[in-house]
């Protein structure tokens, strides 16, 4: 007979607490009843609470802030009338600095603890706009009980949505749009089948996806058409798979948007379904550091690992003899060659290969030698690609990492095992507010 595990009933108490550090989302971390380890939001280091638990657990507990007793040195005013509610953004409430130097430490300890690697330098961190810097997001839509609709981001710590009206972090053409487009699909006959609306945003235009579970009526399509127009949007629709998605407004069937990166007189183009960094100016900063890095030759043979749809082949390109780049997705592999093609770069090829397993002879991008490598893998890190660089025999690799616990795990093989030191390793904040760590390495064979 299977044993059930006792429901223990949240104390309604109010605990005071000193919190001594913040944890890897940015909780506060201080001792709760009975001992154990609380996580506890709104709370910052060396601050004194009162707090109220909101889940137990075996072996620790989760409670939120209900009153700052002592205040942190370093608290700042929330600028969102949302902080607290919606979980879009954690650190609102810690100062910008402090926030980097929290992932920044973060970023440290992961790769000591489970990369039992240091770099000989830290790199200054690379950060820029904080306010209306998201480019690319997926935004919620729900029905809630009397008929009200909600859009936006979810609760904090909640599978339900977050009742907002604006949206600081969203660039500046969506942020403020949200109650216009929550009234436009409360007006439609369909509005409770459409789940989510997805945000694109290029240097001239911004695009919104509506995703819909059933096919919706003239009626319907018409309004939406009208509020693509009056607020001068590119609209799309994405009815259920197989069925594609497609441009309902401008109807002129160009379904691109675009971003420049004038440094190296590039235009990307993209769809608004395409992958592309979410802050565009942390991204300009980025590519500098990834460049420098890399300290390119006119003789250099690059490789591009997880090449997307060229963000950082072509900028290579315009610097090194040759840069083949590598994608999993046909899609994004068509559409970096539509990227070389319109700017007029020749130097590039470009491969679609299953980056999550170790390439075979019959991929002869994988047989030849480079003098530089670059990658930019996804959250599972490039684990199976790890053992194959060193066979490529490339004097120094640029990793790029949205995952610092993959980073360290990679980043320790490739100490330990194949030979490379790590030289130098900084914090990307790419993700102003939140807890979100994206790193810069630099790794050099002895």
């Amino acid at each position: 007979m299977t044993r059930k595990l006792k429901k223990h009933r949240l104390p309604t108490e109010i605990f005071t607490a000193t919190i001594n550090a913040l944890s890897h989302d940015g909780r506060g971390i201080a001792s709760s009843p009975n001992h154990k380890t609380a996580f506890l939001s709104g709370a910052l280091p060396d601050e004194v609470v009162k707090f109220k638990l909101t889940k137990l657990h075996a072996r620790y507990n989760e409670g939120e802030s209900v009153e700052i007793i002592t205040s942190s040195p370093h608290r700042a005013t929330p600028e969102c009338a949302h902080f607290g509610v919606c979980g879009g953004c954690s650190m609102q409430h810690l100062e910008m600095s402090q926030q980097i130097l929290f992932k920044q430490q973060a970023l440290m300890d992961q790769l000591k603890h489970f990369g039992h690697v240091e770099p000989e330098i830290i790199l200054p961190p690379l950060s820029a706009n904080s306010i209306s810097y998201r480019r690319k997001a997926r935004l919620g839509v729900s029905q809630q009980k009397k008929g009200k609709l909600l859009i936006g981001f979810r609760e904090k710590s909640s599978r339900f949505l977050a009742e907002i009206d604006k949206c600081l972090v969203l660039h500046e053409s969506v942020g403020s749009l949200l109650p216009d487009i929550k009234n436009l699909i409360a007006s439609l006959t369909q509005h409770d089948n459409i789940p989510q609306v997805e945000v694109a945003v290029g240097d001239a235009n911004t695009a919104l996806i509506f995703r819909h579970l059933t096919d919706l009526p003239n009626e319907d399509v018409e309004k939406i058409r009208d509020f693509a127009k009056r607020h001068d949007l590119h609209l799309y629709l994405q009815p259920n798979s197989p069925a594609e998605v497609y441009k309902l407004w401008p109807d002129d069937k160009v379904e691109r948007l675009s971003y420049h990166l004038v440094d190296y007189q590039l235009e990307i183009q993209f769809h608004p379904l395409d992958f592309t960094q979410v802050n565009a100016e942390t991204n300009i900063l980025m590519l500098r550091s990834a460049l420098d890095l890399l300290d390119l030759k006119s003789t250099d043979q690059v490789l591009d690992l997880f090449c997307g749809l060229g963000n950082f082949t072509l900028p290579i390109a315009r610097y090194a003899k040759h840069v083949v780049g590598i994608e999993g997705s046909q899609t994004m592999v068509t559409r970096a060659k539509e990227n070389a093609l319109h700017n007029h770069i020749s130097n590039t090829e470009f491969y679609t290969a299953n980056l999550a397993t170790t390439p075979t002879t019959l991929q002869p991008w994988a047989m030849k030698k480079y003098d530089k490598i670059l990658l930019d893998p996804p959250r599972v890190g490039a684990k199976e690609m790890i053992a194959l660089l060193p066979k490529l025999e490339a004097s120094s690799i640029v990793y790029v990492s949205c995952n610092p616990a993959t980073l360290a795990r990679d980043a320790g093989e490739l100490v330990h095992k194949h030979g490379y030191i790590l030289k130098k390793l900084g914090v990307i904040n790419m993700f102003p507010h939140t807890s979100h760590i994206e790193a810069i390495a630099l790794f050099i064979r002895k």
